[in-house]
């Protein structure tokens, strides 16, 4: 070999280029190899640092793009490809003739492929280098309203309204469409269900709604219409945001804007919306309670809401009231009860549910007060719709339930329950409740029961509510009646009541206005309540030192969106304070707040402060301290968390202290971790720590109520709302987003020996996040034998070291996982099976969600022995996992049972990018689309099975995939599906 080495170039020399290329793969291969290691370990590195970029654009819930989701794809390929490549490079090296010449042939293909290897993995890293900084972009969920029917009831006297507004919409000469009808009608009901058909028919390519309310805030309407185009309004000046968002309104060619509850004539250029000449396809649909309103806004096509006729509203009213109203002896009572409702639906709803389970005199009574309606009457509420909601309240039992109910009233529209749970701590509605916890149960309880009362509405998730515009006008009247109550919404110019109505005055609330004018001390003997937040919060305001003088009796205040340099001095003459929230506040000194020795309740919510003074160490009764979303809080004072020994919630997530470590004689200049374990009564803890070194031992062992914790660097992913649908196409573990999980705790800890002591306790989690904990090989055996028995939601990721999720031959007692609802599995690259050997009937059993992403040794899901356990499952998604086989398996001792095996509730299913599965399971019978009753989304490239609940199929690059079978033509698609030939349900290509 030295020999031919010290001949070759000379040889070379005499050879043509070309020859010499090829001379070269043979001559260099051993180079050509080396470089093709090193080619691949920097387009690793660069995979590495898009994933990155990419994980943190998902975290946000911003949408990939395209070219860079295609990359990756490409390059995963590639890097594994590239790998299996030089893994064979050793049998280059074989030689042949009793091994004494090498094996030229294998030699220079090998250095041939290695050189054409490493130029493809280089064009790769070239086409990396020209990505721009933005590889995502900003996505625009769906409103909730839009997705949902519930609450829409078909009114047989309603349909011919109903299509006239649909048939006006869809009418190239008209641009303003009106609907109009007292308050508690259905105004806003029926316009959004007419939004959602529209949608669906494909009449507009996007809908917007915003409420203007009865003093209409501006900013607030141009923000509601702006976020949900994806625009950014960052001008100050209403005119500047108006002209960007009339520009972007005109890029949409079909789009329809709602603005529900005007009160008075909003002009539409000053918002920013074109109509008419300007933009024709752009239509609005307003809701009033005055026609009059209607055609000032330009509106010729208004239709009227009337009420319901007799046979409906005591349909209605029926279903609410329940089916002891068809008794003999209270039926006539409740027809008259219905009738004195006025066939208005919000009337009909909250009597009825009053009335639900009385006794028959407290019915008769009940129509009693109905007849003679209260002389209450203002703009837009009849009388009899007062005089309805007015006996719901009557009828709620209890001081308790009346006092949240009109506490709500002073909260605005959204109402979020840790708001009102704070303030009514600071009021001390809940006498007799001592612990803070329990206090929580029964504000929940009450608010339920106001939700089943119709006095209450859902919200957008389990932590916030609403009320209905009607029942809160009612309820303010209530409180101002009974309560001297006084407030201001969105107002520019108010003036202070007299000193004869302070006197009285138990609760002021000012909300969202412009007046910075702070009188000198104000004579308020009897006011408890404080609310006071401004529209703008840039500019500093100054508040009279004897502000509080005149009061004394004041338990909660708080100060939303406020500028202060420092707190007037007479604060500390509020010895009956309570509850103090400074929320989404600029605050300089707060060492006053030290002074308020009867505080329970101190809320810096999403405010600007940057540290703990020491004195608030002084606050021995204080049971609540929130700090959410504080980002720029690095110091909290030594030994201010460990004096507040009644501490009962801390609130600090997204709030980054930089915690120090307790030593012996040694002086910190910032709290530590270890004064959390001081706090006795501590039950509800939100907190993230980035450095998992600091945790103290016993960390998680502690016997706290609710926690949400996250240790080591941030990363959780939130799932990409697409269409009405969740759907499973990158790696989001599915989440509800409406639901809050009690306990949860996300782990992403490199270096860490995850058996440590310091995270006992781990098995209480309902919601849990491990990503790379490295040396854990099974979430079981290594976190908890008991077989996590409360976990609801498990999301494992970027580990390489998992094996599995459970072995059931290792566990020592009960069964795995009987709550779990959700599995998520992302990058798992040597996980081969989520479960070893067989598991008891209880696991998994309310299993619904599974999804599996990148796991490349993973060769099926279950065992469909197992399967039999999955009575509950409806969304499976298996993408990118190349081994993969069959999504379950089956078990040798299933034989015959096989026929029995069903997957019911099944809604949604994902198979993408699988090139070794065969089958979904190998003995379930092939079927027709026809067979797919429910099926809304179609997806080309696929087949289909029988699962009667199927909402969603989706096949991709499943090229072996046989047990499915249709004929996926477009003709076929429609006639098996029964859709007209000229209405495809999906246009169809090739897959």
């Amino acid at each position: 070999m030295d020999i031919l080495k010290s001949i070759v170039p000379g040889v070379v020399n005499c050879l043509s280029p070309h020859a010499q290329r090829e001379f070269s793969y043979w001559y260099n291969s051993s180079a050509n190899f080396e470089n093709l290691k090193a080619e691949l370990d920097r387009l690793k590195d660069e995979r590495e640092s898009i994933q990155r970029r990419v994980s943190e654009a998902e975290r946000k819930s911003e949408k990939i793009e395209e070219k860079v989701e295609k990359w990756l794809v490409n390059a995963n390929k590639s890097i594994e490809q590239a790998a299996k490549f030089i893994q064979d490079e050793e049998k280059a090296n074989e030689r042949c003739l009793m091994g004494l010449f090498p094996n030229w042939i294998t030699r220079y293909q090998h250095g041939k492929e290695a050189e054409t290897e490493k130029e493809a993995l280089f064009k790769l890293r070239e086409e990396a280098g020209r990505f721009d900084d933005r590889i995502s972009y900003r996505t625009v969920p769906e409103d909730i309203w839009l997705k949902s029917h519930k609450g829409y009831e078909a009114f047989e006297s309603r349909r011919s309204t109903l299509e006239a507004i649909k048939n006006a919409l869809i009418d190239v000469n008209v641009s303003i469409i009106g609907v109009y009808g007292m308050g508690g009608i259905g105004k806003t009901t029926l316009v959004k269900k007419v939004a959602r058909q529209a949608l669906e028919d494909k009449h507009f390519d996007m809908v917007v709604f915003s409420e203007v309310s009865q003093t209409p805030d501006i900013k607030k309407i141009q923000q509601e219409i702006a976020e949900k185009l994806g625009l950014e309004l960052h001008e100050e000046v209403e005119s500047r945001r108006a002209s960007r968002l009339y520009e972007r309104l005109r890029n949409e060619k079909k789009i329809l804007v709602i603005l529900d509850n005007i009160w008075k004539h909003l002009d539409l250029e000053t918002v920013g919306i074109p109509f008419g000449e300007d933009h024709k396809g752009c239509k609005l649909l307003l809701t009033a309670r005055d026609r009059s309103v209607l055609l000032k806004m330009g509106s010729k096509d208004n239709f009227l809401i009337n009420n319901l006729n007799e046979e409906e509203a005591w349909r209605l009213f029926k279903m609410m009231a329940g089916d002891d109203v068809e008794n003999r002896e209270l039926k006539s009572t409740a027809i008259d009860v219905a009738r004195a409702c006025g066939g208005l639906p919000i009337a009909l709803s909250t009597v009825a549910k009053a009335l639900r389970s009385k006794s028959p005199h407290q019915w008769k009574n009940s129509l009693r007060e109905l007849r003679t309606p209260s002389m209450v009457n203002f703009e837009g509420v009849s009388a009899e719709t007062y005089s309805s909601i007015e006996l719901s309240f009557n009828h709620l039992k209890g001081e308790q339930l009346k006092k949240i109910f009109l506490l709500g009233s002073l909260m605005g529209n959204g109402i979020h329950t840790l708001d009102l749970f704070k303030y009514s701590m600071g009021l001390g509605i809940f006498k007799g409740v001592n612990k803070m916890e329990d206090a929580r149960d029964k504000l929940y309880a009450l608010v339920h029961e106001l939700r089943d009362s119709c006095l209450l509405l859902e919200g957008d998730s389990n932590e916030e509510f609403s009320m209905h515009d009607v029942v809160r006008d009612v309820a303010i009247s209530i409180a101002c009646r009974h309560q001297h109550v006084f407030l201001a919404e969105n107002e520019d110019v108010w003036d202070w009541p007299d000193e004869d109505a302070l006197r009285k005055c138990n609760a002021v609330s000012l909300r969202n206005n412009s007046n910075r004018e702070f009188p000198e001390g104000l004579e308020c003997p009897n006011l408890e309540f404080l609310y006071l937040s401004l529209k703008d919060s840039s500019l500093e305001i100054n508040i009279p030192e004897n502000f509080f003088v005149g009061m004394k009796k004041l338990r909660v205040l708080d100060f939303t969106r406020m500028q202060f340099s420092s707190f007037p001095s007479s604060i500390d003459l509020l010895v009956n304070l309570h509850t103090l929230c400074l929320d989404q506040s600029a605050l300089g000194d707060i060492a006053i707040i030290g002074k308020l020795k009867n505080l329970e309740v101190l809320s810096f919510l999403k405010s600007d402060i940057k540290k703990l003074p020491e004195e608030l160490g002084q606050l021995s009764k204080l049971r609540l301290l929130d700090l959410t979303d504080c980002f720029l809080l690095k110091v909290i004072a030594p030994n201010v968390i460990s004096s507040l020994i009644r501490l009962e919630e801390l609130y600090m997530g997204n709030c980054f202290i930089e915690w120090e470590v307790e030593r012996a004689n040694s002086k910190r200049s910032n709290a530590s971790l270890d004064e959390l374990m001081h706090l006795p009564r501590l039950t509800t803890l939100e907190i993230d720590v980035k450095n998992d070194s600091i945790l103290p031992e016993g960390f998680l062992a502690r016997k706290l109520e609710r926690f949400k914790i996250s240790i080591g660097n941030e990363s959780f992913r939130h799932p990409v709302l697409f269409g009405q649908y969740w759907f499973e196409s990158r790696p989001h573990f599915l989440i509800d987003s409406n639901r809050k999980f009690s306990r949860a705790l996300k782990l992403k800890l490199d270096f860490m020996d995850i058996c440590s002591i310091k995270l006992q306790g781990i098995n209480k989690v309902e919601y849990l996040l491990l990503d790379k904990l490295r040396g854990i090989k099974n979430v079981i055996f290594n976190l908890d034998t008991e077989g996590f028995s409360q976990l609801k939601l498990l999301g494992v990721q970027n580990n390489p070291d998992f094996f599995c999720i459970v072995d059931s031959r290792e566990m020592v007692a009960s069964d795995a996982f009987p709550l779990l609802e959700s599995l998520g599995l992302h990058n798992l690259i040597n996980m081969e099976r989520i479960c070893i050997d067989r598991l008891k009937v209880e696991s998994f059993n309310e299993l619904k969600v599974i999804q599996a992403y990148n796991c490349d040794k993973l060769s099926n899901i279950f065992w469909l022995s197992t399967t039999k356990c999955l009575p509950r499952l409806e969304r499976i998604a298996v993408i990118n996992c190349s081994k993969m086989k069959e999504i379950f398996a089956i078990g040798e001792e299933v034989d015959n049972a096989i026929e029995k095996i069903e997957f019911a509730q099944l809604r949604s299913l994902s198979l993408g990018n699988l090139p070794e599965v065969t089958s979904f399971c190998r003995e379930l019978t092939t079927l027709k689309l026809q067979d797919l009753p429910k099926l809304r989304c179609l997806y080309p490239g696929m087949h289909t099975s029988e699962w009667p609940a199927l909402e969603i199929l989706l096949v991709y690059r499943c090229d072996k995939l046989k047990i499915f079978a249709a004929d996926l033509s477009q003709n076929n698609v429609n006639d098996q599906l029964g859709i007209p030939a000229q209405q495809p349900l999906l246009p169809l290509e090739k897959g």
